[in-house]
């Protein structure tokens, strides 16, 4: 199995424990060889295998020192520096920091004060008052820590789509593999990409259950066995549950149907079968017409469906629905009515509008990251590297002057580049809706996103429309500022944002970084039915983080989106026309 989701765990936990003890610049270090480590498509055990502590140089961002300590990791299932930095703060560092307002530094002042070790140590310090008593810490500090702790440990016990769905790739692919195996999908959650996972859920429809259980079992990828029966088993992978079940290929259709959820989008549907003398269930659909006590077991009447997903939606009189929308927000009317939503799918997208590079804190130049996007298939991207302003710490953003320089140098690249490449800027929006680039800048550019970075508790819907309505904000970037288990992000009064963005022809993002997922589907939902535009961009900081795209597709799909809802599913003309 690939280890290097655990190296990448361990390099961040590094990095906590440096920044912790106030070292400088090798926690970003190790947090960018970490984001390297964990997209590559190599597994770090073979690199070091073929070749060294040289092989594993050829990621990015790894150099000889965190080569050395990878390779360590392989070889002994430890890091010793790791292990003093631990033992110089014994402390559960991702609990404590999966507390919003809770970083490496407070976690080190907090345990030095009161030797906080533990997310309930920190629960009962704050219920105690004692937080408020250290130095640099006040009341309102404290009461914050205790409203965020319930959404960290909510947060810890889900995995983002982005970590868990390539899993759910890998096993769907091992499991097909299997002779055996005549029908394979993932299913619940997973299935529609919502954006956390409590585990992967995988339906196999085969004669031979014992086989099927059997290998599933002796996966290579999987850490442990959790439990093995006769229909199902579960094991443990990289931190995540895969829970696999195997059904009578004759029952697949419904079975899939079925554990693909959601409860109230099955609820409506079954409803439906009711008022048509149907009996809907995982074993399939069947005519009750002339039984006298349809509830008396589980397989009554003749089963009418049950083989194919379509084929048992179209027994209870509707069009198949896109796994995604299956939330009962409308879905079942729509099948029903034959006008559902011909979703956006990931071959529409042509470009990408929202990206950075080394002239922030990207880790590619301009031209590197236009020649990336046109092998990916992109026919434009709009280089949108930070500004200055609140949120951006370390330098990261670009002054006025830096900005006209970064122009210049995108133009020279969009002259020679086999695709078009804008001149754009990530502006912050304050906490006023005032935008930290000057109005001059802002002429001069393509394509101006503008973001919240910085005072994302309370509502942020005055502040979104006052950017949304300034006259050369093209974009509206990861608009709640939510961070995925880590941060709610800020409230919004969606219908009135919306609503100014229809207006005001500014586009609303779905950032694709699935750390992100912002906006979230219902959000999206309400945008389109309002006639907002809506961009779905990856916020790429490299060549590989182009590849999030599809998160972004399936969260816009998740919200109804269709092409021409999208204006990254326009042509480089049609985008131009919509910035200008």
């Amino acid at each position: 199995m690939s280890r290097n989701a655990d190296v990448a765990a361990l390099l961040e936990e590094m990095a906590a424990h440096l920044e912790a003890r106030d070292v400088d610049y090798k926690p970003n270090v190790y947090r960018r060889a970490a984001e390297s480590i964990r997209g590559h498509t190599v597994a770090v055990e073979t690199l070091y295998e073929e070749g060294g502590e040289d092989a594993l140089t050829e990621i990015d961002d790894v150099g000889d020192a965190i080569a050395g300590k990878t390779a360590e990791y392989i070889e002994t299932g430890d890091i010793e520096e790791l292990a003093d930095l631990r033992e110089g703060l014994p402390v559960e560092m991702d609990a404590l920091t999966a507390v919003e307002g809770v970083g490496p530094k407070t976690v080190a002042s907090l345990y030095d004060a009161l030797e906080i070790e533990t997310l309930d140590d920190l629960e009962a310090a704050a219920e105690a008052g004692e937080i408020q008593t250290v130095s640099g810490f006040g009341e309102k500090t404290e009461q914050n820590i205790l409203k965020n702790i319930p959404f960290a440990r909510e947060s810890r016990a889900r995995s983002l789509l982005g970590e868990a769905r390539p899993l759910a790739d890998r096993i769907v692919e091992y499991v097909e593999s299997m002779p055996v195996a005549e029908a394979v999908e993932t299913a619940g959650s997973i299935r529609r990409w919502r954006p956390t996972v409590g585990d992967v859920d995988v339906l196999v429809g085969s004669a031979d259950r014992e086989a099927v259980i059997e290998a599933f079992t002796d996966w290579p990828a999987a850490d442990a066995v959790i439990e093995a029966g006769t229909n199902k088993a579960s094991v443990r992978s990289n931190g995540v549950r895969v829970d696999l079940r195997v059904v009578d290929p004759d029952s697949f259709g419904a079975a899939l149907q079925y554990f693909t959820g959601s409860k109230d989008h099955n609820v409506a549907v079954r409803n439906r079968a009711i008022d048509h003398d149907l009996k809907l269930n995982e074993y399939g659909v069947f005519d009750i017409s002339d039984i006298d006590d349809p509830d008396a077991g589980q397989r009554v009447g003749d089963r009418v469906a049950g083989e194919s997903e379509a084929g048992v939606y179209e027994a209870v009189g509707m069009a198949w629905v896109p796994p995604e929308i299956r939330e009962n927000r409308g879905e079942v009317d729509a099948a029903a009515e034959e006008s559902l939503p011909d979703l956006l799918e990931e071959a529409d997208i042509r470009g990408d509008l929202h990206l950075h590079t080394t002239a922030s804190d990207g880790q590619t130049s301009v031209e590197g990251m236009a020649e990336a996007a046109a092998e990916y298939g992109h026919e434009y991207i709009a280089v949108a590297d930070h500004a200055t302003g609140p949120g951006m710490v370390g330098g990261v953003g670009l002054t006025d002057e830096e900005l006209f320089d970064l122009r210049e140098t995108v133009r020279a690249v969009d002259d020679s580049a086999s695709i078009d490449v804008f001149a754009g800027v990530e502006a912050n929006i304050g906490e006023d809706g005032s935008i930290s680039v000057s109005e001059d800048v802002l002429e001069a550019l393509d394509c101006v996103v503008a973001s919240p970075h910085s005072g994302l508790d309370g509502d942020g819907t005055d502040r979104l429309v006052a950017a949304i309505e300034h006259p050369e904000v093209d974009i509206i970037g990861h608009p709640t500022g939510r961070l995925l288990n880590q941060r709610p992000g800020h409230d919004v009064d969606i219908e009135r944002v919306a609503s100014a963005a229809a207006d005001s022809d500014t586009a609303l993002e779905i950032n694709a970084n699935p750390h992100r997922l912002d906006l979230r589907s219902s959000y999206v939902k309400a945008a389109i039915e309002a006639g907002a535009t809506i961009a779905i961009n990856t916020d790429a900081h490299r060549p590989g983080a182009y590849d999030y795209m599809r998160f972004g597709v399936h969260t816009g799909r998740r919200g109804w989106a269709e092409p021409d809802d999208v204006l990254n599913c326009r042509d480089s003309d049609g985008v131009r026309a919509f910035l200008e």
